[in-house]
């Protein structure tokens, strides 16, 4: 009863339009302050402007770059426990999962199962393909690529969580009275958040299927475990072991890291197998492992109203 959990704040129209607007600012328009003050004078230096992200990592080098995209996610992921706190009156427990309590054990297997299998499957397409591969790796830019990755990634990634699979999906389902609405909309804008990509430049539009893909594979994940914690968990580890392990002129994660793919890009079924392979098998060892059952009203069903969820007394005295 992960989008039920909303019930447990306040949920007027306006409370939701300066939420909206309050992450915005803090995402989008604080977090990008610092950016900003470094890149400007780096622009004037070269009589330019830059909107590539690839401009911006050359002007400021990579690992600088890196921490000040990644910084304005943190302002992002700010901003949202603060709507939840002080504009919805809710837990950021509520946000996160309908427990009584957040699951770290399901934070940390996610994490490190992704891990592993990432880390496995990079090693093995780096040793059968290693002419695709340079290695790229120097001591002091890798321990800076570390330290800002291990400490800002599972931010950014979080926010994203916390945003889309969170406080979007529970407001949308709040206002539809069902599941399945939520979960196709906060797939589709995942995935067109992710359209200005350099990724996308390069290989096409096709490869928004991967990116809404994998927004509907966190969306079942989190409605099926009745919260967030194995999407943050999946998500910190798909992004931080990617900096880490490859990097390469066209991505968006140009980054100090141990190899770089110079392999000319190409729109593949590479792409497609995560989403047709690779992300209903989690779903089914996931399933296995924490028992998951009635998929259908998991994912389809309607909300359970708030009188049901909370007792009505309970509603009466929070107003809801």
């Amino acid at each position: 009863m992960y989008i039920e959990q909303v019930y447990k704040g306040k949920n007027d129209v306006w409370r939701y339009i300066i939420g909206l607007v309050t992450i915005f600012i803090g995402w989008q328009f604080v977090g990008m302050i610092p950016l900003a003050i470094f890149l400007f004078p780096k622009m004037m230096d070269e009589g330019k402007a830059v909107s590539e992200v690839s401009e911006m990592s050359n002007l400021l080098g990579s690992n600088l770059f890196l921490f000040l995209m990644l910084l304005s996610f943190t302002f992002g992921l700010v901003a949202t426990f603060f709507t939840c706190r002080s504009i919805h009156l809710r837990s950021i427990t509520t946000l996160t999962t309908s427990r009584k309590k957040i699951d770290w054990k399901r934070i940390f297997f996610a994490f490190a199962f992704w891990a592993i299998i990432t880390i496995s499957l990079t090693g093995v397409d780096i040793l059968s393909s290693p002419e695709d591969y340079v290695y790229n790796f120097e001591l002091t830019p890798f321990l800076i690529l570390l330290v800002i990755s291990v400490l800002f990634i599972p931010l950014q990634t979080s926010f994203e969580e916390y945003f889309m699979r969170g406080y979007l999906m529970q407001m949308i389902g709040l206002a539809a009275k069902n599941k399945w609405v939520p979960l196709l909309i906060t797939s589709v804008f995942f995935g067109l958040l992710h359209v200005f990509n350099p990724e996308v430049e390069k290989l096409g539009y096709g490869i928004m299927v991967y990116y809404i893909g994998t927004g509907l594979f966190l969306g079942i994940l989190t409605l099926m475990d009745d919260g967030l914690e194995l999407a943050i968990g999946f998500h910190a580890a798909n992004n931080l072991i990617t900096a880490l392990l490859v990097t390469a002129d066209w991505t968006a994660f140009q980054t100090h890291s141990l190899y770089r793919d110079v392999s000319d890009p190409a729109l593949g079924w590479d792409v497609f197998v995560p989403v047709l392979i690779v992300y209903p098998l989690l779903l089914f060892i996931f399933s296995k492992k924490y028992k998951w059952t009635n998929w259908k009203e998991k994912l389809t069903g309607n909300i359970t109203s708030k009188e049901i969820l909370l007792g009505e007394d309970e509603v009466n005295q929070i107003g809801v």
